[in-house]
């Protein structure tokens, strides 16, 4: 299979290079996956605004779908980057492993999120109506299923992305479950 070239800076459009300078402000560097994208003169700015769209949803609850999704996709990048930044929103290490695995003790709502989510991605976005109903019985509602639904397919992109490329890992690995 081709290797798949992570850009440098130098190597990408004037446009991915001033974004390639607010990743490095923002995360201290700029992650592989982001670079990556930007082999594409469109695809790095397209993903940006994508992922830094309005949501319904907490930072939270965003890490929560994020690492269900990047787990069922079994997507190590991804993994190993929103359990670095589900810590940054104040989960711990065993709740992590919690969450990855869709079945929280800690809070009955994040659990029902969870259970959306992994139904949705195991069933090809057919969640079973009872898992749904679950979701708004948690106190959730029609717009936070929405942002739910836009959440999983901006995960899946980079699960994706990742997936075809297998480019390097600059996060620190998270565990393995």
């Amino acid at each position: 299979m081709k290797t798949i070239n992570v850009p440098a800076r130098d190597q990408v459009t004037e446009q991915n290079q001033h974004l390639f300078d607010n990743l490095k402000k923002m995360v201290g560097f700029v992650p592989n996956l982001y670079a990556t994208f930007a082999n594409s003169d469109n695809a790095l700015a397209n993903y940006l605004t994508l992922q830094s769209g309005k949501t319904s949803l907490s930072g939270k609850e965003k890490e929560i779908v994020n690492l269900v999704v990047s787990q069922y996709n079994q997507c190590v990048y991804c993994l190993s980057a929103h359990t670095q930044i589900a810590k940054m929103q104040g989960f711990t290490d065993e709740q992590i492993i919690e969450i990855r695995k869709a079945d929280i003790t800690f809070d009955t709502k994040f659990n029902a999120l969870s259970q959306l989510v992994k139904s949705s991605v195991e069933n090809k976005g057919h969640a079973t109506p009872e898992i749904v109903d679950a979701f708004f019985e948690a106190g959730y509602n029609e717009g936070n299923l929405v942002d739910v639904v836009v959440l999983i397919g901006d995960k899946i992109i980079t699960n994706y992305l990742y997936a075809i490329t297998n480019i390097p890992v600059d996060w620190p690995l998270a565990p393995e479950i």
